[in-house]
């Protein structure tokens, strides 16, 4: 068996479960899982799954990023992103300081159009490129909407927010992640748009599913779709509407209530059926593909992998769905055939995964617990998983 690194998600578990001055037993005897499996984890036997890691994190009440060691440093300097986040956090502090004299800013249409291309090269998991060039679009579009407030500008300005925040997330810089948040709350208000405010109560419920705090996330969802009650049913409404039913079956689904998950399911593929593929909608990926994949991922949240496997094979993602997203769904599917024994299917899935999406793989928690629970598998290393594994730092 392939020795593994002393720095992983287990050994922070256990180092934090010291500092609490508990045992394992004690520890176990606090979380919906065995004594045996917290102790496969804290040894490296077994990888920690998300829906583990954010059980421990509640018991010991630390941050879910204590446990994974979110953001991964080592990479961050190698990739300089740490130089990419620090403007990022700079340009959230103008909102309130009026327009700036100094700064030369492009024509609104030229503005909301650097917008759409940040939300664009998100979904494209290009990283790097949106990181760099979102400060200066959040400058710029602060000074327009000071000097001449539109709902276009506050609704661009807010967009990149949202981009400001998908970037934290994807980065492992959650606390960078809530103040985005706020600033987009801050905008969508001057804008008076109902669907950007209920898109913010989606991200903020994802913020704690990550968290295991289960049920403010449903709560949240429960309040978006108050807020779109103030909303003209459109196409737009009704999508988000759609997304924030998907939300709410990923949440049901960790907090293991099968009834709740198939009746989101159900919600979120009638308003698919009404609206078809609005992948255009503030940029969800909202449709009849993205219900499919949801269902999938409540079945892995469920540890229902067989299931999960069986759903995945009748999914066929568009070529025109986000990036992104297929290379979520591609991550969750090695997690499903990794757990069910399967270390060279897995492999390929996040070998496609990495070709996809190479950014937003070497940053997912999920692909990193999957690829060191590949290694623990197999007796010798073959050569991919060997360089996946020294790709992201073990």
């Amino acid at each position: 068996m392939p020795p593994l690194d002393d720095d992983h998600t287990g050994t922070r578990i256990r180092e934090q479960r010291r500092l609490a001055r508990l045992s394992q037993r004690e520890l176990a005897d606090r979380i919906p899982y065995s004594y045996s499996l917290l102790n496969q984890v804290e040894c490296g036997a077994r990888p920690a799954s998300p829906d583990f890691v954010a059980a421990v994190a509640r018991a010991l009440r630390v941050d879910v990023t204590v446990l994974t060691g979110q953001p991964y440093v080592t990479q961050l300097h190698q990739d300089h992103l740490a130089d990419l986040v620090r403007p990022i956090r700079e340009a959230l502090d103008l909102y309130d300081l009026g327009p700036d004299p100094d700064l030369a800013v492009r024509p609104a249409d030229r503005l909301t159009a650097a917008a759409d291309e940040l939300c664009a090269q998100v979904r494209a998991t290009r990283l790097h490129a949106a990181a760099a060039a979102l400060p200066r679009v959040i400058a710029e579009l602060t000074t327009a909407a000071w000097r001449t407030p539109s709902t276009a500008l506050w609704q661009a300005l807010a967009s990149t927010y949202r981009t400001a925040h998908d970037i934290s997330v994807k980065l492992g810089y959650y606390d960078l992640s809530s103040v985005a948040l706020d600033r987009m709350d801050w905008a969508a208000q001057r804008a008076s748009d109902p669907c950007l405010a209920a898109v913010r109560q989606y991200m903020r419920a994802l913020v704690y599913f990550r968290e295991g705090e289960y049920s403010i996330g449903l709560r949240l969802i429960g309040s978006g779709h108050g807020i779109l009650d103030q909303a003209d049913k459109t196409r737009e409404s009704l999508a988000v509407a759609g997304q924030l039913h998907l939300g709410a079956s990923v949440i049901a689904a960790r907090a293991d209530d099968e009834t709740a998950v198939d009746t989101h399911i159900a919600e979120a593929k009638s308003l698919a059926g009404r609206v078809g593929d609005a992948s255009d909608v503030h940029w969800l990926s909202f449709g009849p593909t993205n219900v499919a994949m949801h269902k999938m991922s409540a079945a892995v949240e469920m540890r229902r992998y067989d299931d999960a496997l069986k759903q995945a094979r009748k999914i066929r993602p568009p070529a025109s769905m986000a990036t992104s997203r297929r290379a979520h769904f591609l991550i969750d599917r090695a997690r499903s055939e990794m757990e069910l024994g399967n270390a060279q299917a897995s492999l390929r899935s996040l070998v496609e995964a990495r070709r996809a999406a190479p950014e937003q793989t070497r940053y997912h928690p999920g692909a990193r617990e999957t690829i060191r629970g590949l290694v623990h598998l197999s007796r010798r290393t073959p050569e991919t998983l060997g360089s996946m594994a020294s790709w992201i730092g073990m």
